[in-house]
C-alpha cells in the first residue's frame, strides 16, 4: 500500500498541487507564468510525506530550488525537511522521479541564483529584506 502524502494546508498552494496532480502538470506546470514542479518530502518531526508546489530553474539536468519563503526570517519547512532527509521525489508534469537534495555552495550559488531570478526576479527583493542567507538547492535525479 502507497504511504499517504500530505499536501500543503496554505489553500492556493493545496488547490495548485490537486491541478497539477489531475492534469500530470498539464495544467499547474505553468503557474502565473513560472515553472513549477511538485516536491514530496518527509517530515523532520512527522514522519509524514509532506508535498509542496515550487517555482523552479534548471541546470543542465539538475532542478535548482529557491528556499526563500517570500524572504522572511525562517527557512521553508520543505527546506528543513530536505536538509533532515535528502531523498525527495519531485513530479515535473508527469515525471514523477527520485532525487538527492544538497545545498548550492558559495561558489556555485551565484551562477545558479542568476538563473533563478532570470525565472523569478523577486528573489533578489527576497534576499535584500531576508536577515539570512537564502539556500538555493540542487535537485538531482537518482
Amino acid at each position: 500500500m502507497d504511504e499517504e502524502i500530505y499536501d500543503s494546508t496554505t489553500g492556493w498552494v493545496a488547490d495548485h498541487i490537486r491541478t497539477y496532480l489531475e492534469t500530470d502538470g498539464e495544467k499547474g506546470h505553468m503557474y502565473q507564468g513560472w515553472p513549477t514542479l511538485l516536491l514530496t518530502t518527509r517530515g523532520r518531526k512527522s514522519g509524514r510525506l509532506r508535498r509542496t508546489a515550487l517555482i523552479y530553474g534548471q541546470d543542465a539536468d539538475r532542478y535548482l530550488l529557491v528556499a526563500s519563503n517570500g524572504g522572511s526570517a525562517a527557512h521553508p519547512a520543505w527546506y528543513l525537511n530536505v536538509m533532515a532527509d535528502q531523498d525527495v521525489t519531485l513530479q515535473v508534469k508527469a515525471d514523477k522521479f527520485a532525487a538527492r537534495a544538497r545545498t548550492a555552495t558559495a561558489e556555485e550559488k551565484p551562477a545558479l541564483w542568476a538563473a533563478m531570478t532570470s525565472i523569478f526576479p523577486l528573489y533578489d527583493s527576497y534576499q535584500a529584506k531576508a536577515d539570512r542567507e537564502i539556500p538555493l538547492v540542487i535537485m538531482e535525479r537518482v
